[in-house]
């Protein structure tokens, strides 16, 4: 009698060392041009950092924050471009790559006939999206000390938060990989991406928007993010921090997990 074994969605025996060596791989194949890519992501919200937040900050001065700080615009938009910074670094690995690796590479259809499974599969991608996305962060609190936009003292506490909006959206865009079905379906995903990137307290506090928008925008996985580091960067306080951080996790958890089923369901069929 032939006991048929299925495979598991979840094991963790192991999991590291092999969600590791997906993540090795990735840097073996791409390291001869992986500095390019890097420097080109990150020149990005360093435009947008001095051409918004230092040229039209010279316009508007000094903005009051809802908990009675008052920061420069530059100050104001920094944090934003460090989050956004993140976002984009986690989705380019996460979506485009991602996406190309499993539906036209049919790279990972090798990987599942060793012993690594969907979820480390998935578990590897994200930890090697977050050394882009932690390399950009690491840069850009490095320019905002520079620039005495924060203290040196704020940008390491920044630093993991940063890193944790990177997992955040790096689940995220594996999930929203695993439901794409050609490369067109990108450019809904860039519509989607830019439209964070404006409605997210990015430019302008969430207060100045009308109510129902407000509410619309601070339900946003960006907006959170901004919420956090700015805060961090800027001195504000409060147990708001410990929502974003919460709705950060969640959202890691919660796409990972959908994330590795979708991946299952597609490798395994």
């Amino acid at each position: 009698m032939v006991n048929l074994v299925l495979p598991r969605l979840v094991s963790f025996e192991g999991a590291p060392r092999r969600s590791a060596s997906v993540a090795e791989r990735n840097f073996t194949a791409l390291r001869s041009a992986y500095w390019l890519v890097l420097l080109s992501g990150f020149l990005e919200p360093v435009l947008y950092l001095f051409s918004i937040g230092v040229g039209v900050g010279a316009l508007v001065g000094d903005l009051p924050l809802p908990g009675g700080q008052v920061v420069s615009y530059a100050a104001f938009v920094a944090p934003a471009m460090l989050a956004s910074s993140a976002m984009s670094g986690a989705l380019a690995e996460t979506t485009f790559n991602f996406f190309g690796k499993m539906k036209y590479m049919k790279l990972y259809d090798g990987v599942i006939a060793t012993p690594v499974q969907p979820f480390e599969i998935a578990l590897g991608e994200l930890g090697w999206a977050m050394i882009r996305g932690a390399l950009y962060s690491a840069a850009f609190l490095v320019l905002m000390v520079a620039m005495d936009l924060t203290s040196a003292g704020r940008a390491l506490a920044a630093f993991p938060a940063a890193v944790l909006v990177g997992f955040a959206f790096g689940a995220l865009g594996m999930t929203v990989s695993t439901l794409m079905r050609s490369w067109q379906d990108f450019d809904l995903m860039g519509s989607a991406q830019f439209t964070l990137f404006l409605f997210s307290g990015t430019f302008v506090p969430a207060e100045a928007y009308p109510a129902v928008l407000r509410w619309l925008v601070e339900v946003t996985p960006l907006y959170r993010s901004v919420h956090l580091i700015r805060g961090i960067c800027v001195g504000a306080s409060g147990w708001s921090w410990l929502l974003d951080v919460a709705y950060l996790v969640a959202l890691t958890a919660g796409m990972l997990a959908i994330a590795s089923r979708r991946m299952s369901r597609l490798l395994y069929k």
